[in-house]
């Protein structure tokens, strides 16, 4: 894990270098940047030369591994086409949509548009918009960087389409009290017993996460029938009861509240990126206090 920080970080790094040569004035920072070019276009091309030597397994092996896939995507010389990694982005996010009972499909890939068609609970679920902005958006960005707009086509054709440009999917979490939403891996998620609820603090927010039927799942710390904390809650199979006023909460299924009163918990986005299972939270308190 502390590799893949590293090299995700590169880029920074490496601006910031550039930054710091332009003290020395613009032909220093020019033969920064000149150098920086050189290197890239050395490194590209031995990418590309590597693509046209290996054979069809030793590529999809080379694919399949996050660091050398985004190196490919930057140089240009991805072996996959844009199809076929939209369609390994999905696969990798589905069982995060199956866990609270939807699943996504792929229509089509055209002129670097994504459309998109979303069934069970996801296309009816209060917080579908939050799964698709944090979930669907992440991982069709980092394989496919030169899709430019997602079209989601609700299962209802007399309800028209609805266009989400990928450049601003996420704008309007980010734009809430300039709060940025950002994930946060948290690898003492998969230490959870089946049956084990425990609260983490992630940032400001606290979290309440589950392992049920084998999967772990998250909720904020809220409980929507008595607007107090989950801190005490049991999980009685699929089924989570609040301790203070007992609404029980279905944590398969989007945490649906089981008494069918509308109310129903508020999922927290959840992926395994680099190896680790990560949260999705906003910069602010949106969890309750104890």
């Amino acid at each position: 894990m502390d590799a893949d920080s590293h090299w995700r970080s590169a880029g920074e790094r490496i601006q910031s270098l550039l930054d710091a040569s332009a003290v020395g004035g613009p032909i220093a920072s020019a033969r920064a940047e000149q150098l920086v070019r050189e290197v890239v276009d050395l490194y590209g091309t031995a990418l590309a030369r590597v693509i046209e030597l290996v054979d069809g397994a030793a590529t999809d092996r080379l694919a399949a591994d996050d660091l050398i896939a985004s190196l490919l995507l930057v140089h240009g010389v991805h072996p996959h086409d844009v199809t076929r990694r939209v369609s390994h982005a999905l696969d990798s996010v589905r069982p995060y949509l199956g866990s609270h009972g939807g699943d996504v499909q792929l229509l089509d890939v055209s002129n670097g548009v994504v459309r998109l068609s979303f069934s069970g609970s996801c296309k009816s679920c209060p917080s579908s918009a939050r799964t698709l902005e944090l979930t669907v958006e992440d991982a069709v960005r980092a394989s496919a960087p030169e899709i430019t707009t997602i079209e989601v086509v609700p299962a209802e054709p007399a309800a028209g389409t609805t266009l989400f440009p990928a450049a601003s999917l996420m704008s309007r979490l980010q734009d809430t009290g300039g709060h940025r939403t950002t994930w946060h891996p948290v690898p003492e998620l998969a230490e959870l017993e089946p049956g084990e609820v425990a609260g983490f603090a992630v940032g400001d927010t606290v979290v309440l996460a589950c392992r049920a039927a084998e999967k772990v799942l998250a909720y904020l710390d809220f409980c929507p029938g008595c607007a107090g904390s989950l801190a005490g809650a049991r999980l009685s199979g699929d089924v989570l009861r609040c301790p203070r006023c007992h609404a029980r909460y279905d944590v398969l299924h989007a945490g649906v509240g089981v008494a069918g009163t509308g109310e129903h918990l508020e999922p927290v986005p959840m992926l395994t990126r680099d190896g680790v299972l990560s949260l999705a939270v906003t910069g602010e308190p949106i969890g309750a206090s104890a």
